[in-house]
């Protein structure tokens, strides 16, 4: 009887983490309309009326809010819409992206 041949793998370990998430923050000013900030984050950040006055009035007496915790591409990719958004009408609004604090 002839004697097959035996196969080892190895197991290799991979260290698979979650990506890491990314915080939307926009920020108060004294120009930029509260219904234009309304506007955004319901076309942008798709929020609902309620929410999105909730959230302006948040950022209007606390200078900052966060609008979401998204993936990196997505959270810059809406950081630049709601700026160019914000350019195109004539407002300074400033939105930034911070790392989530684990």
């Amino acid at each position: 009887m002839p004697q097959g041949q035996t196969q080892m793998r190895e197991r290799q370990k991979t260290n698979v983490k979650e990506p890491r998430r990314y915080k939307v923050i926009i920020h108060n000013d004294d120009f930029t309309t509260m219904e234009f900030v309304v506007m955004v984050l319901k076309e942008v950040f798709f929020l609902s009326e309620e929410n999105a006055q909730a959230l302006m009035l948040q950022v209007h007496f606390s200078d900052k809010a966060v609008v979401g915790i998204y993936s990196y591409d997505i959270a810059v990719s809406k950081a630049q819409k709601a700026t160019a958004m914000a350019r195109e009408n004539g407002f300074p609004l400033r939105i930034t992206v911070e790392p989530e604090e684990n």
